[in-house]
């Protein structure tokens, strides 16, 4: 942001806002809610999306003075929950925990979500991003990403790949990696993380491109197992998974990005508290440290600059669906 004064009649005007600046403070803390506040996650609980809600939940309750109560609706690929909260009271006391699924790719991997990603809900604070992890059952007999790709072209689709519903990350991006290396497939979509984990362990499906924080538990026991990771470098804490590019795939790597949002049309005072109290927990240390250690990175992006990087992201993974010929259903 360009914070350089140009001359006096610059620094005039930021004489004047400081002067406003202690009566424009007071106005936007203002705001507090006044009954409990509904954090809805659009998919079943115990997946690494819940797991993040339930943390920031659990450090806004004090400073907001109220309980935030997290409350999970799946089902739709997301749009249930995701709709429900586009048409609630825009007053501050309903919110949501989504990613790139819920209000990006099923603006164009569903006929009819039943919202509008960008035009229904104001951006609270961008959080952060999900490395992606490809991981196969124990029993399947692979050791590299290579060994996947040659059993798939010697019985094309008859691999089960899991993902967490139509349009989420993990099915865009197992289409990515299918069009790069020339493979079929067949799509497993699941309600969310914790179902899908729960099958690719029992051996119900084959393979899945998860998120890193999903299923880095069960590499590290030993009960599934990672075959490439789908980012530029190695994750330090799985140094022996290689990425995608050192075993010869390339232009397939994907991550999953999250954001806190309120319906569109929430009053500016409640939205500067809620986002203000979002960000200031993710920035505590002991936040990072948690979610660091379940695999997740945070890098926070302020909400003023939030609404471009979707947009972005939007008309980035519009493209590589119909590129990979990815239809909506």
């Amino acid at each position: 942001m360009d914070t350089t004064r140009r001359g006096a009649l610059a620094g005039l005007g930021a004489i004047g806002a400081m002067a406003a600046w202690p009566r424009a403070a007071l106005a936007q803390a203002a705001w507090s809610p006044t009954k409990p506040i509904k954090l809805v996650v659009a998919y079943p609980a115990g997946g690494p999306t819940d797991v993040i809600a339930r943390l920031v939940a659990q450090e806004i309750s004090g400073p907001l003075g109220q309980n935030v109560v997290v409350e999970n609706v799946g089902g739709a690929a997301g749009a249930l929950g995701t709709r429900q909260v586009a048409k609630a009271e825009p007053d501050g006391h309903t919110i949501t925990f989504g990613n790139n699924q819920t209000h990006g790719n099923n603006m164009f991997m569903l006929k009819d979500p039943g919202y509008d990603a960008v035009k229904d809900f104001a951006p609270l604070a961008g959080v952060g991003a999900f490395e992606h992890v490809f991981v196969t059952r124990k029993t399947l007999p692979v050791k590299g990403i290579q060994d996947v790709i040659a059993l798939a072209k010697e019985k094309p689709g008859a691999l089960n790949y899991g993902s967490t519903g139509i349009g989420s990350g993990s099915h865009l991006s197992t289409e990515l990696f299918m069009a790069r290396t020339g493979i079929k497939m067949t799509h497993v979509p699941y309600r969310g993380a914790a179902p899908l984990v729960q099958d690719l362990m029992g051996g119900t499906i084959d393979i899945a491109n998860s998120t890193l924080s999903s299923v880095i538990a069960q590499i590290q026991s030993g009960d599934l197992n990672g075959v490439a990771i789908g980012s530029p470098k190695r994750n330090p804490k799985l140094p022996e998974v290689k990425t995608l590019q050192e075993q010869g795939v390339t232009g397939a790597d994907a991550s999953s990005w999250t954001a806190f949002f309120a319906p569109a049309g929430v009053p500016a005072p409640a939205r500067d508290r809620l986002s203000r109290e979002i960000i200031a927990a993710l920035r505590k240390p002991e936040t990072v440290a948690a979610l660091d250690k379940i695999g997740f990175t945070v890098a926070i992006i302020e909400p003023d600059q939030f609404r471009a990087y979707q947009v972005k992201e939007i008309e980035v993974w519009t493209d590589i669906a119909r590129q990979a010929g990815i239809k909506s259903e």
